[in-house]
């Protein structure tokens, strides 16, 4: 082992005891107990940490090249955990920060099971014993910082979403009264965690009084960042130099405008099979949604949506095997309806296993709908997950897509790229990979999949110009509703909801179309270097720049499972990082 793997194996220790709970989701689980220590003293501390290990890191020379990956990878990190704590200190203006951080630390205790359900539980009752020291600080805490005032809507969706974590202590005790009562040590562990949930019961109803009668009538942000604080903050979600929000923006509506006309193209030759008794129009926009609502209209019912992505896992999973286009994994993946606490970030989203943990499950989340939405609503969104879109869904979130790609992240030989993950990275693959798929003739058979392949991948072009555009242009939300309504074909409850997500997820959205954009950049170099070695030099120069309209084609030397699984190999370091792996 080489001095610096020893050095990483003391600051992992000493990062997991300051990060306990990101320490239990990375299956590290000495602090399954504790929560951080948020007050001045522990921020202090942590700060302290960073900086000392920031140094250290960045003095270190003459490194082998993985070693050296690992290390410019943690200096990103620290980087990106220094501003987050001394500069955008979100947890001072936005409560929902708040709401997962204690969502988190009790859903992870709960989800998988790495452990007896006994020292689960105990794990659990410890957290709710700690947990009004948490809130207390985060009381103190909540007052706004450097010219960024506590957020209304975040305040708000704060107030509907901390049920959920009442729900999860709820679920905790009925998981100690569902035991045996020869489990002896969950019986000796029941008592504590009843005294420890009302405890925390308590003290939850204490902090949403405070957030409803202090907080909120003084609450005056919008939880915008603006383009200085936008730009600063991209720099560090993408860890590169070389996107910035400027061109993000500039090639998604690029890239938006290309899209559309590929969508019109698709929907004059679907037109006579979806709308038979109709003339065409000759506006595009109404040609294209025209046929998107006769598609639209073909959904599951409510209750079905886990059902029919279950299934649809399967289908995906028998087309992989079937065209060998990338090896997959026996790992358990469950799909469910999301956590209530996690309910205002998405509508679908997948939760891994830590890298140190192994065999245990991760989830498919798909966000039910809100019990008190109208008839209107609730058709509006079964309409935008209609059964096609549901079937890219399942791809984007599961296979190939984020759950495989997790599952592969987690064998990585380096603990560091796995711990750390880049959202770019995830968020970009499975993006890409969708188009992989549809390449590959996934659907070919149903002409009217590829139209809502594109709306679909549209959405992550309109992501990106909603999350530059509110955060920096002061975008208004039936001007965001419009885009994505009208230019991006969604429906309208959908639209709505993301508007909202764009200003509880600062540039979180870009991520999908720049990380997409990313994966299509690397594999245009690994074609022309698979081109390069395999003697044909002209066909690496006729290797176009990357465009997501159009198959690529076949390039000499180029084999698509190669590349995939050479991609996936190494962990989920940022695409800046992964050029380097890949080529140098």
């Amino acid at each position: 082992m080489s001095e610096f793997s020893d050095r990483v194996d003391i600051f992992l220790a000493e990062f997991f005891r300051l990060n306990p709970t990101f320490a239990t989701a990375m299956g590290e689980h000495a602090y399954d107990d504790q929560w951080p220590d948020v007050s001045a003293t522990g921020r202090i501390e942590r700060t302290a940490f960073t900086d000392r290990w920031l140094g250290e890191f960045t003095l270190m020379t003459g490194l082998a090249p993985d070693d050296e990956i690992d290390r410019d990878l943690l200096v990103g990190e620290l980087e990106a955990a220094r501003y987050a704590e001394t500069v955008l200190c979100e947890d001072a203006w936005n409560p929902l920060d708040w709401v997962y951080r204690v969502g988190d630390g009790l859903f992870t205790l709960q989800a998988r099971e790495f452990a007896p359900l006994a020292d689960r539980l105990a794990s659990t009752a410890g957290r709710l014993e700690r947990l009004p020291v948490l809130l207390d600080a985060a009381r103190t805490r909540l007052v706004g910082h450097d010219g960024q005032p506590v957020g209304r809507f975040q305040t708000e969706t704060a107030l509907r979403q901390l049920a959920g974590v009442e729900a999860l202590i709820a679920d905790a005790l009925a998981a100690a009264e569902a035991a045996t009562p020869d489990d002896t040590a969950v019986v000796l562990v029941k008592d504590r965690l009843s005294t420890a949930g009302e405890g925390a019961r308590l003290s939850l109803a204490a902090f949403e009084a405070h957030l409803r009668d202090v907080v909120l009538p003084i609450s005056e942000g919008e939880g915008r960042l603006g383009r200085e604080r936008f730009a600063e903050k991209m720099r560090h979600t993408m860890r590169s130099e070389s996107l910035p929000p400027e061109r993000i923006l500039a090639r998604a509506e690029r890239e938006f405008t290309a899209v559309r006309a590929e969508m019109v193209r698709v929907a004059r030759g679907l037109w006579p099979t979806w709308r038979p008794d109709d003339e065409a129009p000759t506006d595009e926009g109404a040609l294209v949604r025209g046929v998107l609502d006769a598609i639209a209209a073909r959904h599951p019912r409510a209750d079905d949506l886990l059902d029919f992505c279950r299934a649809e896992h399967a289908r995906i999973e028998a087309f992989c095997v079937d065209r060998e286009l990338i090896g997959l994994t026996d790992e358990p993946l469950v799909v469910d309806w999301t956590p209530v606490f996690l309910r205002a970030f998405g509508g679908a989203m997948l939760t891994s296993p830590g890298p140190l943990e192994r065999g245990q499950k991760a989830f498919f989340a798909i966000t039910p709908m809100p019990d008190d939405w109208s008839e209107e609503q609730r058709e509006s969104y079964l309409r935008e997950d209609n059964d096609r879109m549901l079937r890219l869904l399942t791809i984007h979130e599961a296979v190939p897509g984020h759950f495989l790609q997790g599952v592969y992240a987690n064998r990585c030989p380096s603990l560091v790229r796995s711990i750390f993950a880049s959202g770019l990275f995830a968020e970009g693959w499975a993006v890409y990979v969708t188009q992989v798929m549809m390449d590959a003739g996934y659907g070919a058979d149903d002409p009217a999949l590829m139209l809502v392949h594109w709306k679909f991948y549209l959405r992550s072009t309109t992501n990106a110009i909603i999350d530059a555009s509110i955060h920096c242009e002061g975008m208004t939300e039936d001007e965001a509703v419009a885009l994505m309504v009208d230019g991006g074909f969604q429906e309208e409850a959908e639209a709505r909801a993301k508007y909202d997500r764009a200003r509880l997820s600062s540039t979180q959205l870009s991520t999908y179309f720049a990380g997409s954009m990313e994966m299509w950049e690397i594999e245009i170099e690994a074609r022309r270097r698979a081109a390069l070695a395999s003697g044909d030099p002209r066909g690496a120069a006729s290797i176009p720049e990357p465009h997501v309209v159009g198959d690529l084609g076949e390039t000499p030397g180029f084999d698509y499972r190669t590349h995939l699984e050479s991609v996936l190999a190494h962990g989920s370091p940022p695409t800046s990082l992964l050029r380097r792996i890949l080529f140098d």
